[in-house]
């Protein structure tokens, strides 16, 4: 049974930073894209962020660039969003994702963490 589990969430200040983190099991990790989305009130989910297995090849939405690096460590099965210059626009639920290299579509979802930015 694929797993994965997020962590790291909470309630900051416009200009803090928090680390996400999101542990996977039950499945090949290494093998898998990992990505995070968010979803704030009342709007679609978006993507946010994504990383291939070697950690070579990361994505990004516009807005974040710069100020989010997302990153993976294999021999944990674990993959984090650190989030930087945090802004009242990045409130949303967070969301961790895994696909298979091949597949464009994400099939293993968390359950989303909260993140919280006032101003």
């Amino acid at each position: 049974q694929v797993q994965l589990v997020e962590s790291g969430g909470g309630s900051v200040q416009a200009g803090d930073s928090l680390r996400l983190s999101c542990a996977a099991s039950g499945l090949p990790f290494s093998l898998y894209v990992m990505g995070w989305f968010r979803q704030a009130p009342g709007k679609e989910r978006e993507f946010v962020a994504s990383i291939k297995w070697s950690g070579s090849s990361t994505y990004y939405l516009d807005s974040v660039k710069g100020r989010f690096t997302i990153s993976r460590d294999n021999t944990k099965n674990t993959v984090y969003l650190q989030m930087n210059s945090l802004e009242p626009e990045d409130t949303a639920v967070y969301y961790c994702a895994a696909r298979r290299l091949a597949v464009d579509r994400y099939n293993y979802w968390g359950q989303g963490t909260q993140v919280t930015v006032s101003s």
